[in-house]
């Protein structure tokens, strides 16, 4: 046992104030006809949770946990699986995600790498037996190692790019062999800091070409997992290509992979990309392609990517409002891409931030119900663009007009003016959700 001085959470209800129980998250409560459990789909994201050691640029690594001591790496790697799965029983959570490289250290050359790495995997399949724990998505870390300074799939060496085609097929397969839902792309490189030195057009064909290699090889191997892309417009690259959702949309359509992939979006790659969350779950909703969460949060005062645990009631229930349009996530989830902050170095606040993740996201799903079953949000949309259910207006939206016949519709029409906003009253519904739901 990794964490033998916490017990396993349990539900004690709004009224709770131990930061470890939970007060909101009720695995076994029914939504939409499912468990919670079951409508949230929670992750645990293995990198910040099992490789995070409190480091930053200003300080030296400061957290505490019971496998500090080791130095062997393979033992280490397979502490850390331990590790995890008492972790997952602990907090009630059915899922984890993982890159290649977090799970196990790195060789020489790729077949060391990869034996590594089938060593390892076989001990995960070990603890998958009971089927309690099941893996969301894996993906390759295409960017830590110092090969990848300029990119995996858009590098200027063709050496790289095939390293980075083989690593990626070595991922597949593993994520395939445990059972994974889905398989995540990140373009943690796949960018530039300056256009004087970069072909962008040679680029991004390349990573067209190598999301391509990807699909046919899913296919050849059996793979029916849901491929994701994840949005993120800047760091550690200047411009990255994956920018945001629209972004990566209209690259999808360009290379013809619309069908073979949906989005994982990350809350605080959207803020960083201008955007609000929720504006980034809708671009995707309203063009079938939402398909995943990275569910975290950034500060907005700072100006890069702080992984914090989510906490904001207001953004998480317009984000399960987005979700529940969409009939939910799955095979998709809600995986906690975050890390405890680096004065929270004992294990007790890594409990705590997770509690804290997966009670505000509960409470943001009731809060949605609320907003659904109330129903004015719908009703107000509706009525705003009411003018297109009709008249004039469906001519438009059934394409049967034109500027001129437009003209003489409108040319001698008088007090022309939209229907109102409600804004205001929208938002405080949105409190009124989420008051009404803590209750």
């Amino acid at each position: 046992m990794i964490f033998k001085d916490i017990d396993k959470i349990r539900y004690m209800g709004p009224d709770n104030r131990d930061p470890l129980a939970f007060s909101f998250y009720d695995p076994e409560e029914e939504v939409f006809g499912v468990k919670m459990s079951d409508y949230l789909r929670f992750s645990i994201a293995f990198w910040h949770t099992f490789k995070g050691d409190g480091k930053d640029m200003f300080g030296e690594p400061n957290v505490r946990r019971g496998w500090s001591s080791i130095k062997d790496e393979m033992t280490l790697a397979k502490i850390k699986i331990d590790g995890l799965f008492e972790l997952c029983e602990k907090l009630d959570i059915k899922y984890f995600c993982f890159h290649d490289r977090d799970i196990a250290p790195e060789g020489e050359t790729l077949r060391e790498t990869n034996r590594k790495l089938d060593e390892v995997v076989g001990h995960i399949k070990d603890h998958l037996k009971d089927g309690k724990v099941r893996v969301l998505w894996g993906t390759a870390n295409l960017f830590s190692n110092p090969r990848f300074v300029h990119g995996a799939a858009t590098s200027c060496s063709a050496e790289v790019f095939a390293y980075a085609a083989a690593q990626v097929k070595k991922a597949i397969e593993i994520t395939k062999e445990l059972g994974g839902e889905n398989y995540v792309f990140w373009g943690g490189r796949e960018g530039y800091e300056t256009l004087l030195n970069t072909d962008m057009s040679l680029e991004i064909d390349n990573l067209g070409r190598f999301m391509k290699m990807a699909v046919d090889y899913a296919k050849e191997i059996g793979f029916t997992g849901q491929f994701l892309i994840e949005p993120k417009p800047m760091e550690p690259t200047k411009h990255q290509y994956d920018f945001d959702v629209a972004n990566s949309l209209a690259f999808l359509r360009k290379y013809g992979l619309e069908n073979n992939f949906k989005f994982n979006i990350e809350a605080n790659h959207a803020t960083l990309a201008g955007h609000t969350f929720q504006h980034e779950l809708r671009y995707a909703r309203i063009n079938g392609m939402l398909g995943s969460v990275d569910a975290n949060q950034g500060d907005t005062l700072l100006g890069w990517d702080t992984d914090q645990f989510p906490t904001d009631l207001y953004t998480t229930t317009l984000a399960m409002y987005e979700i529940a349009l969409n009939g939910g996530l799955k095979p998709g989830g809600l995986n906690f891409d975050a890390k405890v902050r680096r004065g929270s170095m004992e294990e007790k606040n890594l409990f705590a931030g997770h509690i804290a993740g997966m009670d505000t996201f509960a409470l943001g799903l009731k809060a949605a119900i609320l907003l659904l079953e109330e129903g004015s949000i719908e009703k107000l949309l509706q009525e705003r663009y009411s003018s297109f259910s009709s008249g004039i207006g469906k001519e438009i939206v059934d394409g049967t007009v034109s500027f001129k016949s437009l003209e003489s519709y409108i040319i001698d029409r008088k007090n022309i003016f939209p229907e109102p906003s409600n804004q205001e009253y929208l938002e405080r519904l949105v409190n009124w959700a989420i008051a009404n739901a803590a209750r």
